[in-house]
């Protein structure tokens, strides 16, 4: 028996668990993936890596940025530009009106992730199947992978909406609140598709911008010389993100290389970087779930049950990495009430990791 189990190891998800596991709870985080972090995603390739999730943090908050300023002293982030450019049809690259600090971790977003994950109980590479309440009125978890159930007093699911609910909508009207369910499928998010390219380090003279926003683009969204964030590359790595309009339609493609190799022609032509279509590697990725698009508006997304149940993500309150935060903490709020009231610890346990 485990007091909560939490499904999902991004942001939101492991920020829940660390304020439970602190206050004293036992807590287990699954996630169906191979490593920690959701869209903080960091893959390694051809002796370098590429941050194909989120691009980097932009804190607003006062809790959020202590955790950048935090991250900043145990030298995880750091700061990468204040500057990322954006570009429009009528009048091409321009500089933007406003400029702030942007913030990236030089051994990639995903050791964020690995900073939040410190000492949890945590099963990678488990699929959740199926959640059912059992007699005796816990909540039952089955894993895919394995014959293993899990049993929790409380269950905090942090993954997109449109995922948890394919899990929770069997349960029906008789163990969920209708409202509930509704609410859930009220969230909706864009799509996105991630190219990430290296080319010679010595080939050609990059450009001087690290980073452009495309405002008004069908095709791109995106574009970061990745390369710039490591203190150290061997080669000139790009990643580029594509329109959620682009990306809707070639969502359900089986293979993506063609459309990376489109992406890419496509964004040569017009930032007049003839180089850029020919790297010596590619790869793509699909995020089904990258912004939401309708988020909802609380930070978190209670399911009036006799089961304590919590949903959170960047989908709460729809702030990305920032709003994740707020919400896996409002999601710990949630469930201690529901359980034994502990006293919760605040942000700055995190001081004491290394």
């Amino acid at each position: 028996m485990t007091d909560v189990v939490v499904i999902g190891a991004g942001m939101s998800g492991l920020i829940c668990a660390q304020q439970l596991s602190r206050a004293g709870y036992s807590v287990v985080v699954v996630d169906k993936s191979r490593g920690l972090g959701g869209r903080l995603a960091t893959r390694r390739l051809y002796e370098t890596r590429a941050d194909h999730g989120a691009c980097y943090l932009n804190p607003k908050g006062e809790l959020f940025t202590s955790l950048v300023d935090l991250l900043c002293d145990r030298h995880i982030l750091e700061v990468w530009t204040d500057t990322v450019y954006e570009f429009t049809t009528d009048t091409g690259v321009s500089a933007p009106q406003n400029r702030s600090p942007r913030y990236v971790a030089p051994a990639g977003m995903s050791a964020i992730a690995k900073f939040l994950a410190q000492d949890l109980n945590i099963l990678l590479n488990q699929r959740v199947t199926a959640i059912n309440p059992t007699n005796e009125n816990h909540w039952r978890i089955t894993l895919e992978s394995s014959r293993e159930e899990l049993t929790a007093k409380a269950l905090v699911i942090a993954i997109p909406a449109p995922q948890a609910l394919m899990l929770l909508a069997p349960l029906g009207e008789s163990i969920l609140n209708q409202k509930f369910l509704e609410n859930l499928s009220l969230v909706e998010f864009y799509p996105s598709i991630s190219v990430m390219t290296g080319y010679p380090a010595t080939s050609q003279p990059l450009p001087d911008w690290k980073a452009i926003s495309f405002i008004d683009d069908a095709v791109l969204g995106w574009i970061g010389l990745d390369s710039s964030k490591r203190h150290q590359s061997p080669q000139a790595v790009f990643v580029v993100q594509s329109s959620a309009s682009f990306a809707q339609q070639h969502l359900e493609s089986s293979d993506l290389q063609p459309i990376g190799k489109q992406m890419l022609e496509y964004a040569a032509t017009i930032l007049k970087l003839p180089w850029l279509h020919t790297p010596e590697w590619m790869q793509v990725h699909r995020w089904r779930y990258a912004f939401p698009s309708i988020p909802w508006p609380e930070k978190v997304l209670k399911a009036e049950s006799a089961l304590p149940l919590i949903c959170c993500g960047d989908w709460c309150g729809g702030n990305l990495a920032e709003g994740a935060m707020l919400s896996g903490l409002g999601a710990s709020q949630e469930i201690n009430q529901y359980l034994e009231n502990l006293t919760l610890p605040d942000m700055n346990f995190f001081k004491d990791f290394t």
